[in-house]
């Protein structure tokens, strides 16, 4: 026998490669993903169903539904402005200080949600720096709505605008040079040319803030005070009924929290089924 025919290394097929892999993200997922979020939905209904409604229907629970549903329903909007407003900046103008500013867009992603939220109670808190003016005044924000809706903000200021900037630096200009050329005031060059060619990056990233904003705990957590059925969202509501030993309560409100986040997806994997094409031609080196 030749020696160098036992010396060849072995090929593994391409079938069984492919297969261990998809083996591997498979069983990550299930562990790590599935099996978690199975299990809050077991425990939601460990007592039945009329347990489980009768936990949703509690004073303290629809008060911080309301709650998380108002802070994201104005944190969003402020996100998807300001994240509009960022990305046409970085991948339209060239100007000193725009690493900086994309550097200031990814601050959220680099600083812990706590120390953020730290940071709002130093600045407006009763013993803040301008907390003493803000009392002299009737104003309240943190232990309230506004302080809530400030760390949202912060927390999710990035996810509008890293969806937008690589597609509009992909984009470049031209067609909106075009239609300037054209005749087309700013407005009509905006909502006629730039929003068609970003609209799918910006409802993906709407989408993704908007999960994050209900699900923040971090940052809220520090300015909200757990007043409860005033400042406690459902992140909250789930820490407090779970430190209360109700865990089939805190289950309850966190398997609304999964359903919301699972909305999520199914919308976004909706929305890819029907524009597949569409989006694909709209992402960046898409034609």
């Amino acid at each position: 026998m030749s020696t160098h025919a036992s010396t060849r290394p072995v090929r593994w097929p391409r079938r069984l490669v492919r297969g261990l892999f998809i083996l591997i993200a498979v069983s990550f997922l299930a562990l790590f993903l599935l099996l978690p979020l199975a299990i809050v939905f077991i425990e939601a209904f460990r007592e039945g169903v009329s347990a489980y409604f009768a936990t949703i229907k509690q004073g303290d629970a629809l008060s911080a539904i309301r709650l998380t549903l108002l802070v994201a329903a104005i944190a969003v909007p402020l996100n998807l402005v300001f994240g509009v407003a960022a990305a046409w900046a970085m991948a339209r103008f060239e100007f000193h200080g725009k690493a900086l500013l994309g550097a200031f867009i990814d601050l959220p992603f680099s600083i812990s949600p706590v120390i953020s939220g730290l940071v709002y109670v130093l600045l407006f808190g009763a013993q803040g720096w301008f907390g003493p003016w803000l009392d002299a005044h009737g104003v309240k924000i943190i232990f309230a709505v506004p302080g809530l809706v400030l760390a949202t903000v912060f927390i999710t200021l990035p996810f509008v605008a890293r969806e937008l900037i690589p597609l509009m630096q992909s984009q470049g200009s031209e067609e909106e040079e075009a239609a300037r050329v054209l005749g087309a005031n700013g407005w009509q060059m905006f909502f006629r040319v730039t929003v068609p060619n970003i609209r799918w990056a910006l409802l993906y990233g709407v989408l993704l803030c908007n999960a994050r904003a209900m699900g923040e705990f971090g940052a809220v957590s520090v300015v909200s005070g757990h007043i409860r059925g005033l400042t406690t969202t459902m992140p909250l509501e789930v820490e407090m009924r779970y430190n209360e030993y109700d865990y089939v309560g805190a289950f309850a409100v966190a398997s609304l929290l999964a359903l919301l986040a699972l909305l999520t997806l199914l919308v976004k994997t909706l929305l890819e089924w029907r524009y597949g094409g569409e989006i694909a031609a709209h992402a960046p080196g898409g034609h």
